[in-house]
């Protein structure tokens, strides 16, 4: 599998802080996918609007490529308030935004700014560093019949294997860096099984940006992009309840991570599509 610019992820919302004005103090944080570059710059609340983020986009990027750093043309943000604005500021510079909770780097820097670092700073406040999320979940859809896999099985590997896995045969890859876990940390997962239309499955779900798996309701739910989320299959009561521990343990012990693989059967060794996952809370 070719090695390509990895994508930034980018947040550009108040903090729990406040100016000597009595304003909320905002800020940019943007991180690379595979954590190779954080950039952060404070926004006084006065120049909070698309040509302020441009000129700061622009200043990351000369940063970036001052330090050999190759630029994706790709930006995730996971706020849908903020995506506009977003867009308004990329676009110039030649960034196509996605909309994407799958973020996971940058939404465990901010978490761990909203632990050690903000609290520290002056005209700090206490409260939530996010707006809560909508009670109203999104009903899960079917996957569409033309990109349903054949059939599908629970899986699991271990630690150490998915530390390789940018050297497996992937066609479609969504890799992410591994939380600091035991090598031998059972990582769960679905496999997704289709001997005509491995390939198209796989495309389909790379475009939806997968974020994790649940169990809810005695359904095995997909979350992707900003609020999606996707039947994969209906399950036994006895299955549902063993897969939520399975998910559960992983979440304690594992940082939450999960796998999604499709092939286009049990006996091959490459892979259509393979996504790293993380059960990560994101807001």
């Amino acid at each position: 599998m070719n090695s390509l610019p990895a994508d930034w992820e980018l947040d550009y919302y108040s903090r729990p802080l406040q100016d000597a004005n009595g304003k909320k103090r905002w800020e940019l944080l943007l991180n690379s996918s595979n954590n190779s570059f954080r950039w952060q710059r404070f926004c006084p609340a006065e120049s909070v609007n698309s040509q302020w983020l441009n000129q700061a986009l622009s200043d990351a990027i000369s940063e970036a490529k001052a330090e050999g750093i190759e630029i994706a043309p790709r930006l995730r943000c996971w706020r849908p308030s903020m995506r506009t604005m977003v867009q308004r500021a990329a676009e110039p510079l030649g960034l196509e935004v996605i909309g994407s909770r799958r973020c996971y780097g940058l939404i465990e820097w901010i978490q761990e700014r909203e632990a050690a670092v903000y609290p520290a700073m002056e005209g700090f406040l206490v409260g939530p560093l996010a707006p809560p999320p909508s009670p109203i979940e999104p009903l899960a859809l079917p996957l569409p019949e033309a990109v349903r896999g054949d059939q599908w099985s629970w899986a699991s590997l271990p630690a150490a294997s998915l530390a390789e896995a940018n050297q497996w045969p992937i066609d479609f890859a969504g890799l992410i860096p591994l939380p600091e876990l035991s090598k031998a940390a059972s990582i769960p997962g679905v496999r997704l099984f289709s001997p005509s239309r491995a390939l198209a499955l796989a495309g389909w779900l790379s475009g939806l940006e997968p974020v994790r798996l649940e169990v809810r309701d005695q359904q095995l739910v997909l979350e992707a992009g900003i609020e999606d989320r996707w039947l994969v299959s209906d399950l036994a009561p006895e299955a549902a309840d063993a897969a939520k521990q399975v998910l559960n343990e992983a979440r304690s012990n594992a940082g939450g991570l999960q796998f999604l693989a499709v092939q286009s059967s049990e006996a091959v060794s490459n892979f259509s599509g393979f996504w790293l996952l993380r059960d990560l809370a994101d807001g």
